[in-house]
């Protein structure tokens, strides 16, 4: 029996999230993204998917955010009828997230379509709820270190990634008729470091290994995310401005919760309003209650149960309340999605506030090329919102520790727990020539057989096993 792969998405770049494994003719996906950030990329979603959905087995998904998860209600619409394997997490922020990605496709096509600024005479989106919802049902989960099949010849088993609440590290566990051989794709890995979420967990063996490679050439040393965001916050406010933070619906704004309430606490940054304009981070904000394993200090639970039990917190739920944030003019924090700045609520808050000298944005989190938080991030004048160019004139701050992901020492660290090296080593989920250059450091550093897929690649992995 031989096993190939084919690289579907998340090949030379960091989004699309897709990788087909042949077992025999079996086809296991190992995550279903959308591709977002360039316009290229994003053309990407509408190809036609390169195996027929309806010949897939099983589709075992690493973690909820929309790169690794968002292209499942078109796979669903297009005839996948199998299992989606997941952690129980997983399940719930899959949910919240594939009807938010369905509800701003179709809020993006209907601006468009009233604004005329698509080439589209009838602008509509890749899916609709109707679809994401039809991916629910499908669900099937399981925690971490517990072995589950998918196939007579395939076994799964989960362990905590510590990139988001329910994130994995997935090892595929292969029966041939004469041997086992095990993959294991590390998803996006955590840091060893942070509020909220435990370290990723060591892995100390496999045959075949998909690394990922976000910041597999940068060092974001684990400096206390505290005294960055008081300076930013203190300045913020002694500028006369509000202050705006873009955020991750799920995982970042639930630890800038924490950092907030612990600074108010303690007196080190104004005790002022902090809106949650975001949805879908209100109502994954409550899944860390539902989840207290997945998670790690006692004390980060109660921070953020005493936070939300303050008038420090105000949930932003309608549309209505969201644009009466526009009036608001110093001595606030608005935390809205999307992270990356690509649809959401935030687009609305750039809209007006980019322009304005007296505001501040923080990025705390990994932007990817394309998008407008790379844009904004990279100093451009101007950032395009709506049809229109709104030019930079606020302050825009970084805080490279508050990341999700795992830098260039955490990555080589994870990899230093393998007592063995894989036989091949491929880097997914990466930029290019900084992932060649991490390929490269690789094999310098560990001696190990690496190979950066182009999109669309098929490989061999096991020959007549």
């Amino acid at each position: 029996m031989d096993v190939k792969a084919q690289f579907l998405g998340a090949a030379k770049s960091v989004t699309g999230s897709r990788h087909l494994i042949d077992i025999g003719g079996t086809y296991i996906l190992l995550d279903c993204g959308l591709f977002q950030g360039l316009k290229e990329l994003r053309l990407r979603n509408w190809d036609k998917f390169p195996v027929d959905p309806k010949k897939i087995h099983a589709v075992v998904i690493s973690h909820a955010h929309i790169d690794h998860t968002g292209y499942l209600p078109k796979l669903v619409k297009d005839g996948y009828n199998g299992p989606i394997y997941c952690t129980p997490p997983t399940a719930d922020l899959m949910q919240i997230m594939l009807l938010d990605s369905a509800k701003l496709q179709h809020e993006e096509a209907q601006y468009a379509r009233k604004k005329g600024y698509s080439k589209h005479a009838e602008p509509s989106g890749l899916y609709d709820e109707h679809d994401a919802r039809n991916v629910f049902p499908l669900f099937k989960t399981f925690d971490y270190k517990t072995k589950f099949r998918v196939h007579d010849r395939v076994e799964i088993v989960y362990h905590d990634a510590g990139h988001l609440l329910g994130s994995a590290i997935t090892e595929v566990f292969i029966q041939g008729d004469t041997q086992t051989k095990k993959i294991v794709f590390s998803g996006d890995l955590g840091r060893y470091q942070q509020a909220m979420l435990h370290p990723p967990e060591t892995i100390t063996q496999a045959d075949v290994l998909f690394i990922e490679s976000t910041y597999g050439t940068k060092d974001n040393p684990y400096n206390d995310p505290e005294h960055e965001l008081t300076r930013v916050v203190n300045d913020a406010f002694r500028r006369g401005g509000v202050l705006v933070i873009p955020a991750f619906a799920v995982g970042r704004t639930q630890s800038l919760l924490y950092y907030f309430r612990k600074l108010m606490k303690e007196d080190k940054i104004p005790d002022v309003p902090v809106y949650i304009d975001s949805p879908m981070a209100i109502s994954t904000t409550y899944l860390f209650y539902k989840y207290p394993n997945y998670h790690t200090f006692e004390s980060a639970r109660e921070e953020l149960a005493h936070a939300m039990e303050t008038n420090m917190l105000v949930f932003v739920k309608s549309p209505e309340h969201s644009k009466s944030l526009n009036h608001l003019k110093t001595n606030a924090i608005i935390i809205a999605s999307s992270g990356m700045m690509t649809g959401g609520r935030i687009l609305h808050h750039m809209f007006n506030r980019l322009r304005n000298p007296q505001d501040t944005f923080l990025i705390a989190g990994y932007q990817a090329e394309g998008t407008r938080g790379r844009n904004l991030q990279d100093h451009a004048p101007s950032i395009r919102i709506f049809g229109e160019d709104v030019p930079v004139h606020c302050k825009v701050e970084q805080i490279a520790s508050m990341s999700g992901h795992a830098d260039r020492r955490e990555l080589f660290q994870w990899m230093g727990g393998f007592t063995e090296k894989p036989k091949l080593t491929f880097c997914v989920h990466g930029e290019g020539e900084a992932q060649e250059k991490y390929a490269q450091a690789i094999r310098d550093t560990l001696q190990w057989n690496v190979m950066v897929p182009k999109p669309l690649d098929q490989v061999t992995l096991f020959t007549g096993i």
